[in-house]
């Protein structure tokens, strides 16, 4: 069994770049009225009463507008009335203001662990308030997931580390992969210890902070000791010890609904308090598994 996964990194989505050659565009009091961004993300959790997509204009007016709202089948793999509900079918701009928001109801029950569901939604309104440059902006693109209430425990027990840095720094191991044991911290909030982590003998602490569905970080404290360097490198650098925390430049997630964890740690080696060197940062998956698979796995040599 391989648990090796592969993701894409929201970070680095698309951005929009547009070039002018001493061209300017003025837009004086022209009204346009569009969706904020061509594509939202939406975590649904089960006592969330619904979440929003924003609707801006160029201009506010002294009188409210209402716009008409539709979803465009073709193209999406959510389907009305099963994973998602509009609680309207129309929006209104108030007087004076140059936004608002379509409300939409995730349906939490219906929605599985592992799907990715998406839909989109189509602005009606009169052609003279479409905005040529943003035409695309009629229309956006609502993706959601599902977002499991969250609790520490269940990221206790079995765990199948995937390791790049394992990978490039085997040390005593036969595999960039190994299962070892998670205990909840006994007096730390929210926090794991990972026996064992990616060499023996040396115990990590992650920490999780689910303050934000949406926004599900994992951190760990600084200076932990990951491995003696003669065990590691097969040389001596600085102290021989070998450190880690999370990374300044990659961040950490958690998945409550799969139990897995996507890690970038940093590694480094000090000489009694002063920096020698960064080794690198490294991306991890831990994945918590069952007793069951567990001795599975163990059969097979991991």
């Amino acid at each position: 069994m391989k648990f090796l996964r592969f993701f894409t990194l929201l970070a680095l989505a698309s951005s929009l770049f547009v070039a002018c050659e001493e061209e300017y565009t003025t837009y004086s009091d022209a009204e346009y009225v569009i969706f904020a961004d061509t594509m939202s993300i939406n975590m649904v959790t089960p006592d969330e009463e619904y979440f929003t997509v924003a609707l801006s204009s160029t201009v506010a007016r002294d009188y409210d507008r209402t716009f008409g709202i539709e979803v465009v089948d073709e193209g999406s793999n959510a389907v009305e009335g099963k994973h998602f509900q509009l609680l309207s079918n129309s929006v209104t701009i108030p007087a004076g203001k140059l936004a608002t928001e379509v409300k939409i109801k995730g349906l939490y029950d219906n929605i599985e662990p592992t799907d990715s569901l998406g839909f989109t939604l189509r602005l009606i309104n009169p052609e003279a308030l479409d905005w040529e440059l943003y035409k695309e902006n009629k229309q956006t693109k609502v993706v959601m997931y599902k977002a499991c209430p969250f609790d520490v425990n269940n990221f206790s027990g079995w765990c199948v580390v995937t390791s790049l840095l394992l990978r490039d720094y085997p040390g005593d191991n036969a595999s960039y992969q190994r299962l070892i044991q998670t205990s909840v911290h006994p007096s730390v909030p929210n926090t794991v210890i990972l026996h064992d982590c990616f060499y023996d003998g040396y115990d990590l602490t992650i920490t999780f902070d689910p303050s934000n569905a949406a926004n599900p970080l994992v951190t760990m404290d600084k200076d932990q000791l990951l491995s003696d360097e003669a065990s590691v490198f097969g040389q001596i650098l600085g102290d021989n010890h070998i450190l880690t925390t999370h990374s300044s430049y990659y961040p950490s997630y958690f998945n409550s609904c799969q139990r897995f964890v996507e890690l970038w740690n940093e590694v480094y080696v000090e000489d009694l308090g002063e920096m020698i060197g960064t080794v690198g940062h490294f991306y991890s998956i831990l994945e918590w598994v069952s007793d069951e698979v567990a001795a599975d796995l163990k059969k097979q040599g991991m």
